[in-house]
């Protein structure tokens, strides 16, 4: 029997923001909680630091459960980037990186479980 090779952090990271809809945001602690992964928003934002830019998966739509982007020098110009991509998708985001996480949350549907 050959064993399955395990999925990366960041892989399982990439999975789930590739689910996220067009205009509807998730928050890091959010993606941390659907991989099972409670308690690990920070290294969610890692992996989204890792990812290399441009990238076709929305990690645009991933931001702080306060409802802001990181504006930061640490971030090379990719909050400004995630800024304007929000932007282009409807998503109104202020020059202090605040946006209505209330009305743009994805709204995850899950599968109920098969009742034996």
């Amino acid at each position: 029997m050959v064993p399955m090779k395990e999925i990366s952090f960041d892989q399982r990271v990439y999975q789930q923001i590739a689910r996220i809809p067009r205009g509807q945001l998730a928050t890091y602690g959010q993606i941390a909680e659907l991989m099972g992964e409670w308690g690990c928003a920070r290294q969610v934002g890692w992996a989204l630091r890792r990812l290399p830019l441009p990238s076709p998966l929305p990690w645009h739509r991933v931001v702080n459960a306060q409802g802001r982007l990181a504006m930061t020098l640490s971030r090379q110009g990719s909050d400004w980037m995630q800024r304007d991509l929000l932007m282009a998708e409807g998503i109104p985001v202020d020059l202090q990186g605040r946006l209505p996480l209330h009305q743009h949350r994805w709204q995850v549907e899950t599968q109920a479980e098969p009742r034996p």
